[in-house]
């Protein structure tokens, strides 16, 4: 008996072409030069929206497990294969 076809666009856990396409359009981003200035773009336009950037941060940084320790070393960073 044949294994039923499997849809192409069913990628299961994980969409591998999203993937590879968001990857390209960020190193395009990157490789453009568009990084300083997107960065200035976002920076709070007074006190009060700084402010409110703060505590934002801090509610999406309540519901983390926790910063990654590979941040502060990046010994533990795991190898690709």
């Amino acid at each position: 008996m044949n294994p039923p076809d499997k849809d192409k666009d069913l990628q299961g856990e994980g969409n591998y072409d999203a993937t590879r396409r968001y990857d390209k359009a960020q190193r395009e981003f990157a490789e453009a030069g568009k990084v300083e200035p997107a960065a200035r773009a976002a920076k709070p336009r007074d006190a009060a929206e700084a402010e409110d950037m703060k505590r934002a941060e801090e509610v999406g940084k309540s519901h983390a497990k926790g910063e990654d320790p590979a941040l502060k070393d990046p010994r533990l960073v795991p190898k690709q294969p």
